[in-house]
């Protein structure tokens, strides 16, 4: 589409800016800079619009931008070119929007993120007795849970995992004897590093540790599989079908975390204290002595202890890793960020769940 003639000449003494034809956006675009060299200067200008055909907004704009104020008009003739001057000009004429307000305003950032922080801590409360409802509902009736959804998890969270434990846990217990036997030899205390490591692997590292693997393998799983679901409206849909989310998705998931993660710890423990068996046969300390120190200076409650932390460790990683799920958003990032906030809140409740323990541990004398 060719660009629409204009004309610059003088009339009665006064300079004259005419247009002629279709004036829309090609037309407009092409003119624009020619249109603006080719006006003269001041505003005694008579702008003449009557021959064009066609106009609409860009056109419109390029008219108005050249007549500025106190410029005598020639509007234009065609019905059509006329409506959709005085549309444009009615749109310039409209209030503006306020400008948004750009001061700081401490009391409001104050209360808002106070507010929003509590709006976040009303629904985990809510997620949290909603889910323990639930639980407290399937003890009289325990065959209601969906034992072969739990079966499914116990495998994916425990069987699967048991590779990666045993590798971490040998290196742990290596990593431990090495480095305690560095200070121990000073004093000739070497024989005492089964009990140091024993101890640590029973009590803390191997619950810990294992933990630790269950939040970034089985927690980030759970958000996934949940936010997945959540996006694809999946979980509406079992509303709609009168099916409780909570007993139908989150229960075989928690019930699976914390029965998995005793026996992650108590396989860390152990291949933990294989791997200190090892570097003490490096340094002259037969297995006989080895195990002597381990039954001399543990027992059943370091082992209590440490399944029995694992357990809470398992049921927190669960719970947070669901909760993370079904929370999520919508759009693309609403899965990832949802696994992301499984993995940090689990690890964080981790330590915070392990320094009560160890607290509680210690005012028990155990």
């Amino acid at each position: 589409m060719s660009a629409a003639p204009f004309r610059v000449e003088t009339t009665e003494g006064k300079p004259r800016l005419s247009f002629a034809g279709p004036l829309r956006t090609e037309q407009a675009a092409a003119l624009w800079q020619a249109a603006h060299r080719a006006r003269p200067r001041g505003d005694a200008l008579l702008l003449d619009a009557g021959e064009v055909t066609e106009l609409d907004s860009a056109g419109a704009a390029l008219l108005v931008s050249l007549a500025g104020d106190g410029v005598e008009w020639i509007e234009p003739r065609a019905e059509a070119a006329r409506a959709a001057l005085a549309r444009f000009r009615q749109g310039l004429g409209a209030p503006r929007p306020p400008a948004p307000r750009n001061g700081f305003r401490p009391v409001s950032a104050v209360g808002g993120a106070v507010l929003g922080t509590l709006a976040a801590w009303r629904e985990k409360l809510a997620f949290l007795g909603e889910t323990t409802l639930a639980g407290l509902r399937l003890i009289p009736r325990p065959w209601a849970l969906r034992w072969a959804e739990v079966q499914r998890h116990l495998d994916e969270a425990g069987t699967r995992a048991v590779p990666l434990c045993v590798l971490l846990g040998t290196l742990i217990g290596v990593i431990l004897a090495f480095q305690s036997s560095i200070p121990m030899r000073r004093f000739g205390a070497e024989i005492f590093i089964p009990q140091l490591v024993g101890i640590s692997l029973t009590r803390e590292l191997g619950p810990l540790l294992g933990a630790v693997i269950l939040a970034g393998r089985t927690g980030s799983a759970y958000a996934a599989e949940l936010g997945t679901m959540r996006v694809n409206e999946e979980v509406d849909a079992l509303r709609i079908m009168g099916l409780d989310p909570v007993a139908w998705l989150v229960l075989p998931r928690i019930v699976a975390a914390m029965l998995v993660m005793p026996v992650i710890a108590l396989v860390m423990s152990f291949t933990g204290l294989i791997g200190m068996a090892i570097v003490m046969a490096t340094l002259g300390f037969p297995p006989p002595a080895v195990t002597a120190q381990l039954v001399q200076w543990m027992d059943l409650e370091d082992l209590a202890g440490g399944l029995g932390k694992a357990a809470a460790f398992g049921l927190a990683i669960g719970y947070i890793g669901c909760r993370a799920g079904l929370s999520a958003g919508n759009g693309p990032r609403a899965v990832g960020d949802a696994a992301t906030a499984a993995v940090v809140g689990g690890i964080i409740a981790l330590v915070v769940l392990d320094g009560i323990f160890a607290v509680l541990f210690f005012r028990l004398g155990w």
